[in-house]
């Protein structure tokens, strides 16, 4: 039994005493249920008051195990935290302890071999000086077994009365040793907690099962309980919807569930069957049969392991109240058949089917653990005898492929499907939807259904005959035995036998019920009375004698009416009396439902319509009450639902398949049932497709060199309308190109192809096509050979031309024999030093054509043989014999060089790298010499496979030298020189003279550039200025002397010259030459002007300063008249910005900032415009934080110790 914890409020055995606060503020926690106080107004800052981070969780356990409670509470400063419960102390350590975790900030509360009475509500309090923080928690305990003292302990209490109440629920559904006995006519309480939580669509369904008939009263009743109940129920709940009746689950449990918000979330939740509590836990999972989950606001009841005695009420109550009632029936079936597994392709049918011991009218469909209903993928049938339940899978697709599950009652049964992938399918495009169905059990369903319909009827016939056994029985027992006075003795034995006779009272054994007899055809009614005694047949109250149609006849004990002939007049009561008891029945004299004879002969017409059309059968009767109307399709009813619609009106039915498929082609019947009888019609359907793909194999007749005869059998569907002709299509063996040979008649199933090659392949694809269309392809299983094979001989023997570590080049001889086949290439083969395994280097369909071939699937420094096949159009011929066996390596080669470079020029203070790539085999010794002297060791010398680099870090120009490369091997020695000039760029000449000895010719002289005795390689370049035509021009380049003779010198003319220095490495700055013709040559004339447009000679230079630096900006600009000049930042003129402080002597223009910040960043313009024109200039500016002047400082200290 389970221990309820008693609600009433005990004094606490512990009392805690607090400075008594004199705010008290009610806050709201983050976890639901905690009740938190604030004893003050404002918290000091870094204060706060006490918090659950996690409350303790209601329990339910078994009586003796360990029971404990956790809880976390933050709070500054940190909370005292203390345990209470409402009935009952807790000061008790061998039974309650409590224990703190710092580590994991825990607070736990343990009750070791928790017992019965321990069973309560328990408060946890966590207490600092600014607030309170509370939350209650349930212990419910299960107590083991009956202890008989417990049981007198409560029965004294009652008696006594003493201060604790037991607490009673309020629902008259009692357990049956309390029930008490059921007076005559009462209702069952039953009846009333099934009413209050059903829907009203329910209410007939309850109320026959109970045997209730009025309504009006039930009604009445049911209002004024249900309003009670919710007054009940608004003491603990908010609210309740959602209210589902318990069912069976596809994994074998049952559960019901419902919505209900709770007042109190510590509220103890009790569950009952039949009136009893049963346990259930919440934690220990599949342990206990009974089970509760809660999410959010949702309860869910859930039981396993179900059994026949699991049936019954069950009933969740809250507290005492009853919340929700359910009646869970479990039907005594099983399956005869189950389903088995399906494997369906993809866009085909797939079908379940199984067969029951027992008629069940519907059962539930599963699949991947989801309740199926009939719609436009799934399909559910019953039989007519509901023995045969079938699932039907409409047009499968890879993802309905899964687990599907039949259930009847408890009992259930489970089947893969398997979904197999269309290969035939084009990537990205939906195929046609299969008319093909797969699955099914295999078995005749039918045959099964039928004997197991008449072992149901034998076995209902043979109770019937027991009951009526039964009442014979009891109607035929002796009277109870009386003592009359002892007669004389002289009286007759005769006397007394007759006495004991008449003293026994007639009584009808078996009479009369109401039959339904049809018109014309004779009726009889029997009653058997249990002895033999004489009876008044009446009608409608009037006595009725033999004669007009009517027949009464007597045979000992039993008495019977023959109607002759039955008509309307038959009809009525009609009534058996003998002494004081009687029996009455009812006899209905009627027709079955008729046809018309011309509706009957048009609805008998097959129905003919085409994939994917709609087709309507429609069927007129006359008007009749009580007329029930059935579809069937190949003798399964039709349900509405899904593709199939049935309309039933006052005067016809009509029946509408929509979309039909191949597989709805069948015979179709309609029924028409009342009490006399029924009566069907049939029609069919016929759905037009296109045929199925032929029957295989397909059969080769007869092959030779031009002829090959294919031969199969016809479809086994032709789609409802006969094959017209087959379409051949025919591909040879290597080729992806189907051609189409033509077609044969569809009386034949043979087709002779003549135009073959001898040797070849081919594949064939034969097509059935009717008036719809053409159907899918039967393709023959292996390719069919024109001819007999004849293969060519082994050619000659391959010999290895060449070797190297990549490649082996192998020539053969074609073979000797090609046997009248012409050889169209060669197959080669490889096979590894010891393996035994033949590799083909290429394929049959890419022949060699040459008699060569060079394999470059080798690996370096193994060892391989080889062997060649010759191919003809059947095939590959025998292998040659192997070649010797060749090594993968490149043959002894003396050193050669590929492509060095001769001389080689490098920047001083650049690391010179001079790589050479080399062949030779076996690899050389690679030596380097300095001018034929061997190189210092801090030189590099790099080597690896075919290369050799000479690497000096840092050079100088002393590292200038005939550098010298030598390799040597078994074979031969090489060596080669290279030229590596170390140099920089050359300083400027010294200063210019110019001399004039010859008129019109002037000697220009120069002092040589520093580097002249350093660099051999050094030469001079003369430029040209002159006033008349402005422009600097080269006038003279590679001198390796340091004078020069400009002609064409003109009288009054200007001339400038600059004289570079020049290497291998570019140009030095120039030197200028003193100006030529201003005094003796140049003539002045009094009108010359100095006007000229501005021009930048010296431009903006970029800067990067460092934020909070000075920066200094100069440019130079001449012009006349003198240019104004205007400095811009970004396009905006700042002459007139405080920030900047802007000079411009004599043509030089200088910008200064005391202190740059990020916002002096940009790009800074001056612009010079006088009367005869402008120019400008500009360079950009970039602040630099403080970060970059530290990285830039570790970089030189990195670079300044690398090279030291």
């Amino acid at each position: 039994m389970w221990v309820k914890p008693n609600n009433m409020s005990n004094v606490l055995s512990l009392t805690f005493h607090f400075p008594t606060p004199t705010v008290g503020i009610k806050k709201k926690s983050k976890v639901p249920g905690v009740m938190i106080t604030q004893f003050i107004e404002t918290l000091p800052d870094g204060k706060s008051h006490p918090d659950f981070t996690r409350k303790p969780i209601a329990l339910t356990i078994q009586e003796g195990k360990f029971a404990f409670f956790k809880a976390i509470v933050t709070g500054d400063p940190q909370p005292t935290l203390t345990w209470s419960r409402n009935n009952g102390d807790v000061s008790d350590t061998s039974r309650y302890q409590s224990k703190y975790d710092p580590s994991s900030n825990e607070h736990t509360f343990e009750m070791p071999n928790v017992a019965p009475d321990q069973a309560d509500t328990y408060k946890c309090f966590a207490t600092n000086e600014y607030g309170q923080a509370m939350v209650t928690v349930v212990l419910n305990v299960i107590e083991v077994g009956y202890k008989k003292t417990k049981a007198q302990q409560q029965a004294a209490e009652i008696m006594e009365g003493g201060f604790k109440t037991i607490l009673k629920r309020k629902s008259k559904v009692c357990p049956k040793s309390e029930q008490p006995e059921k007076k005559e006519g009462e209702i069952d309480p039953k009846f009333w907690e099934l009413l209050i939580s059903a829907d009203k669509k329910d209410y007939e369904r309850i109320c026959a099962e109970f045997g209730v008939t009025d309504f009006r009263w039930m009604l009445k009743k049911l209002n004024e309980m249900k309003k009670e109940r919710e007054e009940e129920q608004a003491q603990f709940i908010r609210s309740l919807s959602n209210l589902k009746p318990i069912k069976v689950n596809a994994d074998g449990t049952a559960s019901f569930e419902i919505d209900m918000d709770l007042i109190d979330p510590s509220s103890s939740i009790f569950l009952y069957k039949d009136g009893e509590m049963i346990p259930y836990t919440k934690e220990l999972g599949d342990k206990m049969k009974h089970s509760l989950k809660q999410i959010g606001k949702k309860y869910i009841f859930s039981m396993r392991d179900l059994v026949p005695d699991d049936a019954g009420l069950y009933q969740l109550d809250v507290e005492d109240v009853n919340m929700f009632s359910t009646d869970f029936k479990i039907p005594m079936v099983d399956f005869l058949v189950k389903i088995q597994e399906v494997k369906a392709k993809e866009r085909e049918d797939a079908v379940f089917e199984c067969v029951l011991s027992n008629p069940f009218s519907k059962i539930l469909w599963f699949g991947r653990n989801m309740p199926l209903e009939q719609g436009d993928k799934y399909d559910i049938e019953v039989s007519e005898d509901k023995l045969i339940h079938r699932l039907v899978v409409k047009d499968c697709m890879v993802a309905d492929k899964g687990i599907y599950c039949a259930c009847a009652g408890i009992k259930s049964s489970s089947a893969w499907l398997v979904i197999e992938a269309d290969k035939d399918a084009n990537k990205g495009k939906k195929t046609a939807r299969k008319t093909t169905r797969a699955g099914g059990s295999g078995m005749d369903l039918q045959k099964i259904a039928k004997e197991q319909q008449a072992k149901l009827e034998k076995a209902k016939e043979e109770r019937k005959e027991q009951i009526k056994a039964a009442k014979e029985a009891a109607a035929a027992a002796p009277p109870p035995e009386s003592h009359p006075t002892a007669a004389p003795n002289n009286a007759p034995v005769v006397a007394e036998s007759t006495a004991t006779k008449q003293s026994k009272n007639p009584g009808i054994t078996s009479g009369l019920s109401d039959i339904y007899a049809l018109q014309g055809k004779p009726a009889e009614l029997h009653v058997k009375m249990n002895i033999d005694c004489d009876g008044t047949w009446f009608k409608d109250g009037k006595h009725l004698n033999s004669g007009a149609g009517i027949t009464i006849t007597k045979d000992g004990n039993s008495h019977k009416l023959t109607i002759q002939s039955c008509s309307d007049d038959s009809s009525g009561v009609y009534q058996f009396a003998s002494g004081e008891h009687s029996t009455q029945g009812k006899v209905t004299v009627g027709d079955i439902p008729e046809f018309d004879p011309d509706d009957l002969h048009k609805f008998s017409k097959p129905v003919i319509v085409r994939v994917g059309q709609n087709a309507t059968f429609k069927m007129p009767f006359p008007p009749q009450e009580s007329l029930g109307v059935s579809w069937f399709k190949d003798g399964t009813e039709i349900k509405d639902g899904g593709g199939v619609k049935i309309v039933r009106e006052r005067n016809h039915s009509r029946l509408l398949f929509r979309d039909c498929l191949r597989t709805d082609t069948g015979e179709i019947k309609i029924q028409l049932k009342n009490q006399f009888g029924a009566i069907e019609a049939t029609s069919e359907l016929i759905v037009l497709d296109r045929p199925g793909p032929p029957e295989g194999p397909v059969k080769t007749v007869e092959t030779s060199s031009s002829i090959i005869e294919i031969k199969w059998n016809p479809p086994k569907d032709d789609g409802g309308s006969a094959v017209t002709n087959y379409i051949i299509e025919r591909q040879q063996t290597g080729q992806s190109l189907w051609t189409n040979l033509g077609d044969v008649s569809g009386d034949k199933t043979s087709f002779r192809d003549r135009n073959v090659t001898h040797g070849k392949k081919y594949k064939y694809h034969i097509y059935a096509e009717n008036p719809e269309g053409m159907s899918d392809a039967l393709e023959t299983a292996d390719s069919i050979m024109a001819g007999i094979m004849i293969l060519a001989g082994p050619p000659g023997a391959p010999n290895v031309v060449s070797t190297s570590k990549s490649c082996i080049t192998l020539t053969w001889t074609p073979p000797e024999d090609d046997r009248g086949v012409p050889i169209i290439g060669y197959q080669v083969e490889k096979r590894k030093k010891d393996t035994n395994q033949w590799i083909a280097l290429n394929t049959l369909n890419e022949p060699i054509k040459d008699v060569k071939y060079a394999v470059k699937e080798v690996s370096e420094g193994a060892e391989y043989e080889f062997r060649v096949t010759a191919i003809n159009k059947s095939g590959s011929g025998d292998p040659s014999p192997p070649s010797a066996m060749a090594c993968a390596k490149n043959p002894n080669m003396r050193p050669c060089f590929k492509d060095p470079e001769e001389f080689i020029v490098v920047r001083a203070g650049n690391s010179a790298r001079v790589k050479i790539c080399f062949e030779a085999e076996p690899p050389p010794q690679i030596t380097w010499l300095k001018d034929d002297e061997p190189i210092s060791s801090w030189i590099s010398i790099i080597n690896t496979e075919g290369t050799s680099q000479l690497v000096i870090p840092n050079s100088k120009r002393s590292d200038s030298a005939i550098y010298t490369i030598k390799a040597k091997n078994s074979v031969g020695e090489a060596s080669f020189d290279i030229d590596l000039r170390v140099t920089d760029e050359p300083k400027a000449p010294g200063p210019v003279e110019l001399k004039q000895t010859v008129h019109g010719k002037l000697v220009v002289s120069w002092a040589p550039s520093p580097d002249h005795e350093l660099d051999d390689r050094l030469y001079y370049m003369v430029s040209q200025h002159d006033s008349l035509t402005r422009v600097w021009k080269t006038v003279a380049d590679r001198l390796f002397t340091t004078t020069y003779t400009a002609i064409n010198i003109l009288p009054g003319t200007e001339y400038h010259f600059r004289i570079y220095a020049k290497n291998d490495m570019g140009l030095s700055d120039p030197s200028q030459s003193p100006t030529w013709g201003i005094n003796s040559n140049r003539v002045i004339s009094a009108e010359a002007s100095f006007e000229r447009p501005p021009s930048i000679s010296v431009p903006l230079k970029v800067h990067t300063p460092p934020k909070g630096y000075q920066l200094f900006m100069t440019c130079a600009v001449r012009g006349c008249p003198t240019p104004t000049v205007s400095w811009y930042l970004n396009d905006v003129c700042i002459n007139s910005d405080s920030n900047y402080y802007i000079t411009n002597s004599f043509g030089v223009c200088s910008l200064h900032i005391l202190r740059v910040q990020p916002k002096d960043s940009g790009e800074y313009k001056v612009v010079a415009v006088n009367s005869f024109g402008k120019a400008e200039c500009s360079a950009k500016t970039v602040v630099r934080g403080k970060l970059y002047l530290r990285v830039r400082k570790c970089v030189w200290f990195v670079m300044k110790s690398l090279f030291l």
